[in-house]
């Protein structure tokens, strides 16, 4: 007997309901829409061929100054990151790298000589993303890595950044890039003036499957005169007294390094200085006339193929103990030719690739 006495109370409701939705489709039909919108704009849903936007109601255009966010009205609002796994648009495949790219803030560094640095920096942080999840909150990220920008950086201090956001986004994976232009100055080849070199420099602090390891990019930039080009117009002055010039070009090496756990600090300077004792062409900022004469003795006491700018940084990296894998990329800009030539050189596994970006050789050109 209850079961029938509910079913047919629920019937009974069904029936008043649907009676109900005839009577308010009906004053609906010649009520205005401001009269719609007043008794509930949700009414505007069940009338056919209905505009919401007509019957939607009149909204407050002032900005509320005085409004306040409580946790209450917080809970309120919508997280669709945090949404569930039916949200999930596409392939249910893990994401290697999700995130954020050019977050900008003033980062201090330390320097080789004792001195810190207030560098404008740009961030990049991302975390690996599990197939079962929907989405990531990239402001995490950010508010993650403000709780350390007060302090002077290091990659201790990036590991502490790292370790947050990782518990924060509840990620397995994850990485933290930051890139600035580091300035070192440097003195001119005899007229003893000196200017501020810049250098784009990139630190790299990445976790996977628990093993944390420290990167370091570097690129420098030189002047690479080309050995054949310099023996043919030494070849038209000696056989036929043809003034000739050899051509040379501004050139690009981007150097990458795993920094060793365990070892003596390796410095932004280090690395610098490394580069710079493999091929010594590097371009000049304060010139005057005897600079530029030694600038030009200089690169022909140095000719080299890109081939040779590859190896010869390869071996100055193969003698430095506080550096693991690494890879020389290096670009000469040519002024013989509409196209440049490039290397590639790797030491190890972590940078060897079977495909290349491929503007990873437009990235090298050095706009000053």
């Amino acid at each position: 007997m209850n079961i029938q006495t509910g079913a047919m109370d629920k019937q009974a409701k069904r029936e008043a309901a649907k009676a109900a939705l005839h009577a308010l489709r009906a004053w609906a039909e010649d009520a205005t829409p401001t009269e719609v919108a007043e008794l509930d704009p949700a009414i505007s849903r069940l009338l056919p061929h209905s505009d919401d936007f007509a019957n939607y109601p009149a909204l407050r255009r002032a900005y509320p100054e005085d409004f306040q966010v409580d946790e209450a009205y917080r809970d309120t609002l919508p997280d669709l990151q945090n949404g569930p796994e039916s949200l999930i648009k596409g392939a249910r495949q893990q994401i290697q790298h999700v995130g954020i790219s050019n977050f900008r803030l003033p980062i201090r560094f330390h320097t080789r000589d004792n001195g810190d640095l207030t560098l404008e920096t740009s961030v990049t942080g991302t975390v690996s993303l599990e197939a079962e999840k929907k989405g990531i909150n990239m402001s995490r990220i950010m508010r993650s890595f403000y709780k350390h920008a007060e302090q002077t950086f290091s990659f201790d201090v990036i590991e502490t950044a790292l370790d947050a956001y990782i518990a924060d986004l509840d990620s397995f994976d994850a990485r933290i890039q930051m890139r600035f232009s580091f300035p070192v100055k440097m003195p001119s080849l005899r007229s003893g003036l000196e200017g501020f070199q810049y250098y784009d420099i990139a630190l790299e602090l990445v976790e996977k499957n628990g093993v944390r390891r420290k990167f370091m990019h570097l690129d420098y930039v030189y002047s690479s005169t080309c050995p054949c080009s310099l023996e043919l117009s030494e070849h038209a002055r000696r056989t036929r007294q043809q003034l000739a010039t050899p051509h040379s070009q501004r050139s690009v090496a981007r150097i990458s390094v795993e920094v060793l756990p365990n070892q003596a600090c390796l410095w932004f300077e280090d690395l610098i200085d490394l580069a710079r004792s493999a091929v010594a062409t590097e371009t000049q900022v304060m010139v005057k006339r005897e600079d530029e004469q030694a600038f030009a003795e200089l690169n022909a006491a140095n000719p080299i193929f890109v081939e040779d700018a590859a190896r010869l940084f390869c071996e100055a990296l193969q003698g430095e103990p506080r550096v693991g894998d690494f890879r020389v990329v290096a670009s000469h800009q040519e002024s013989l030719h509409s196209h440049d030539a490039v290397s590639v050189l790797t030491q190890g596994d972590t940078f060897d690739a079977q495909s290349l970006d491929p503007r990873l050789f437009a990235s090298l050109i050095h706009v000053g």
